[in-house]
């Protein structure tokens, strides 16, 4: 239940990456690619990071609520998700280069993935101890 909230809430960011781009292909007269355009070519890497990061995280954060994760848990890593996700795309859409967003989005986003492999692998190993 706890991960519907966050679910919806990437897809949101998703969604509003996704019109950026739309806007950004209208404006520019781009119908596919980036046509050269730096500032269209950060709008598409940071909906496509977006795309590549947030499913796995959505499961993994599913899976952890299913297995009895503590509520605040699950509400940390969700939160910590989106937040991170903002940022890293807030920093790739301003700058192909190092940004504040950027730098602490991608090390949200790793830190919360490496959290969230460790709940599991823990959640799992206690299940095959107590069998």
């Amino acid at each position: 239940m706890i991960t519907g909230l966050y679910a919806a809430l990437c897809a949101l960011l998703i969604l509003a990456l996704s019109f950026r781009i739309v806007g950004l292909r209208r404006r520019l007269k781009v119908g596919i690619g980036d046509g050269g355009d730096a500032g269209l070519a950060r709008a598409i890497r940071a909906q496509a990071n977006a795309v590549e990061y947030v499913p796995l995280m959505l499961v993994m954060l599913l899976v952890a609520e299913n297995n009895g994760a503590g509520v605040v848990f699950v509400h940390v890593c969700g939160a910590g998700l989106v937040l991170a996700r903002v940022l890293h795309a807030v920093g790739l859409s301003g700058s192909a280069g190092t940004s504040f967003g950027r730098f602490w989005g991608t090390l949200g986003t790793w830190i919360l993935l490496l959290v969230l492999s460790g709940q599991l692998l823990w959640g799992y190993w206690a299940a095959v101890q107590a069998s």
